[in-house]
């Protein structure tokens, strides 16, 4: 899946459980009575500031894009230069290299245990509380990874992807939402929809990894199995097919629009 396709899952992902908003249906209710007149969007499992939702969605796009972390060409490589460069080549050394390790179970628990220990790096500053400094940190990454992807930042500034960041990790560090899960929650969603995302194209990926169970020879000719059980040991659910198809663009455009529509309720109600 592309790199921008895995980021606006991400934050679909997260705006789908953060927030809530209602969709009015009357016109298309008077012409179909048996759809109702308005339909409630999301979850709302968080009470987040408008702003805490928007700091929310980027940082989550960024940790859809972390497991690319293992290509030294992918986006994100040149999200925060020098630093994302140097990351990418040595995390891509210790997962043996791309869609292995970081594209794993092991992989997404080593993330959340990363996010939770950032998480949990508090301090105490007078007239401000608590204050999460791990996080904010973190997090300057992880925006700037959903910045470049999504093109917040123009070509034309490239020399300049960390405003981005700094501005979120500012806002996350100062005003984070005070539930101590929220950070690993945003890293494990955005790690586990880019998984997801990933299996369901052609190459799939090794949920087992360091294990590589290669399916045997006999059953390799078997459309079916074929398909889902790579040979590389990957499984695949490949209803998307290749990365960059047609079919994943006509499944995230509307993902895109739901992203697009829930940051602008969320900012515009409030």
């Amino acid at each position: 899946m592309m790199g921008a396709h895995h980021a606006a899952s991400g934050a679909a992902v997260w705006l789908a459980l953060t927030t809530q908003f209602n969709v009015n249906l009357g016109a298309v209710h008077q012409v179909l009575p048996h759809i109702p007149e308005q339909i409630s969007l999301g979850m709302g499992l968080l009470d987040l500031t408008p702003t805490a939702v928007v700091a929310g969605a980027l940082v989550t796009a960024g940790a859809a894009l972390v497991p690319d972390a293992d290509h030294r060409h992918a986006t994100i490589a040149h999200s925060l230069p020098p630093l994302s460069n140097i990351m990418c080549i040595q995390v891509g050394k210790m997962s043996g290299g791309h869609r292995h390790g970081t594209h794993s179970i092991l992989g997404l628990a080593a993330f959340v245990g990363i996010a939770w220990l950032a998480g949990m790096w508090t301090v105490e500053v007078a007239n401000l509380g608590t204050i999460f400094p791990g996080a904010g940190l973190l997090a300057v990454l992880l925006a700037s990874f959903a910045a470049k992807s999504l093109k917040f930042i123009p070509d034309t500034m490239r020399k300049f992807p960390w405003v981005v960041g700094l501005a979120v990790g500012t806002f996350v560090t100062l005003f984070a939402p005070q539930e101590p899960y929220w950070f690993p929650l945003s890293m494990a969603l955005g790690v586990s929809i880019h998984i997801v995302g990933d299996m369901l194209t052609t190459g799939g990926c090794n949920l087992l990894w360091p294990l590589r169970i290669r399916p045997p020879r006999m059953l390799r000719k078997i459309p079916l199995v074929k398909n889902i059980w790579r040979p590389s040991g990957n499984i695949a659910i490949p209803l998307l097919g290749n990365a960059g198809s047609v079919r994943e663009w006509l499944v995230l455009i509307p993902v895109s629009g739901y992203v697009i529509w829930a940051i602008a309720d969320a900012v515009f109600s409030a």
